[in-house]
């Protein structure tokens, strides 16, 4: 798999390891996989646009715009402009002299590759930077008078050029070239602006569409839990310990929540959103994970693979050290079904680059399950589980800094596959030699 970089630093520039990886990945996708082919025999493969977690896959054959051809005219192999003479309308053309010749060249259309860019990744990646003014209250609380996103602008002509490079060479995968820019950040209370409080650091996103309404009210109480909470700096932070008691006492309702083999309801239901988007930000940035546990199974809501992080307080922690030069100060915000942790502090010259997911040993669901409780009406049924498919994810984390060695790790996420599982309700439990009231109940 070859990767066209929208960074105009070389490959090389990025560390020994680095450069070997990118040779690795080319050798692994030209010949490990697929072969070896001409480079047009790739011109129509899918193409996956990549900007941190963000996955964008658009199909050249969907699109039979993005190509043209136009005449070339030829003298002896070399380029010409043709006499007007021989530029003629008609089916009968005039003989070309000796040695000039005219054939048909495909080519790209750069313009309709930037129309089909700027609709497919710019409308929805890119956004204005906004504007917040930081303060204190009467009781010291943090207050947040506007939301401090970043802006975001996709060079759509830089990114045309790059897929044209990438069809022409057979590369799948082209990194996004985004300009971010940073929001109007006002800090008025003078103590936070002392711990570094000064700018976004970093942005953790997530998006929750097609949410039940009770998953909904909860992702938005667990992110009010942690609007305005400070991360000192050398600090650990810990999800759970913010988040603290999840039932009805702190305002949460019963939805989905995996426990073991099934998916019930439960207090707080929806809180892995919560924890997710904060684990995606911290670890973009490049800050040290202490604690990560992707789920049991995939869950749409956290696509790409293993960029999730589940929590189950108080035995499942989402956990980092806060290791900039000044303390973070978390916003929490929703617009429409995206969640937003927005971290402000100080800025430091690490440059880090996820790449992933790589993805292997699909496993099929098993076979579906039933099982019979008294714990629902006689004869009625209950789905505690879907179908849904396992596999392997793993992402590649670089981190470098200057002075210090590359950083490189792998985050590796395995997922099982789950069968439908139904539950039966019967009047005795089987066991004690009593007669299933509910015909066709089976044993798991």
């Amino acid at each position: 798999m070859l990767i066209v970089h929208s960074d105009l630093r070389d490959a090389k520039k990025r560390g020994p390891f680095r450069w070997i990886f990118f040779l690795f990945l080319a050798f692994l996708g030209l010949f490990g996989l697929f072969g070896v082919l001409p480079v047009s025999a790739f011109a129509t493969q899918p193409l996956t646009y990549r900007y941190e977690h963000y996955l964008f896959t658009i199909n050249p054959n969907t699109s039979p715009e993005w190509k043209s051809s136009h005449e070339v005219w030829t003298y002896h192999g070399q380029p010409i402009e043709p006499p007007s003479s021989l530029l003629v309308d008609g089916d009968v053309l005039p003989n070309l002299p000796e040695g000039m010749e005219r054939h048909s060249e495909k080519s790209w259309n750069l313009d309709a590759i930037r129309a089909t860019i700027a609709d497919v990744i710019g409308r929805p990646l890119s956004r204005s930077a906004g504007a917040v003014t930081i303060a204190r209250d009467g009781s010291g609380a943090v207050t947040f008078d506007g939301v401090g996103l970043t802006g975001r602008t996709v060079d759509i002509a830089a990114a045309a050029r790059l897929t044209v490079e990438a069809l022409d060479r057979g590369v799948f995968e082209i990194w996004l070239p985004v300009l971010e820019t940073q929001p109007q950040i006002t800090v008025s209370d003078p103590s936070l602006a002392a711990a570094g409080i000064k700018e976004v650091v970093t942005i953790g996103e997530s998006d929750f569409s097609n949410s039940p309404a009770n998953r909904l009210h909860n992702i938005a109480v667990g992110l009010s839990k942690f609007n305005g909470h400070l991360v000192a700096r050398g600090e650990i932070f810990s999800f759970d310990q913010v988040l603290r008691r999840v039932d009805e006492t702190t305002g949460y309702l019963k939805e989905l929540v995996i426990k073991g083999d099934r998916t019930v309801p439960d207090y707080g239901g929806g809180l892995c959103q919560v924890s997710t988007t904060a684990y995606r930000g911290i670890w973009e940035y490049g800050l040290p994970i202490l604690q990560r546990k992707n789920h049991s199974y995939t869950v749409r809501h956290y696509f790409p693979e293993g960029t999730d992080a589940t929590v189950y307080p108080p035995n499942v922690d989402m956990r980092f050290k806060n290791d900039t030069p000044g303390a973070l100060l978390l916003q929490t915000y929703e617009q429409g079904t995206n969640a937003y942790f927005i971290y402000y502090g100080t800025r430091d010259d690490r440059q880090t680059e996820i790449i992933g997911p790589y993805t292997w040993d699909p496993q099929p669901p098993p076979p579906d399950k039933t099982q019979p409780t008294i714990e629902i009406p006689i004869g009625t049924t209950k789905k505690v589980g879907d179908r849904v498919p396992g596999l392997k994810a793993l992402w590649y984390r670089f981190v470098h800094r200057a002075g210090a060695p590359e950083q490189q790790e792998s985050v590796y996420s395995f997922y099982e596959a789950r069968p439908l599982f139904t539950l039966v309700g019967v009047e005795h439990m089987p066991g004690s030699g009593d007669v299933l009231a509910a015909p066709g109940a089976t044993l798991p």
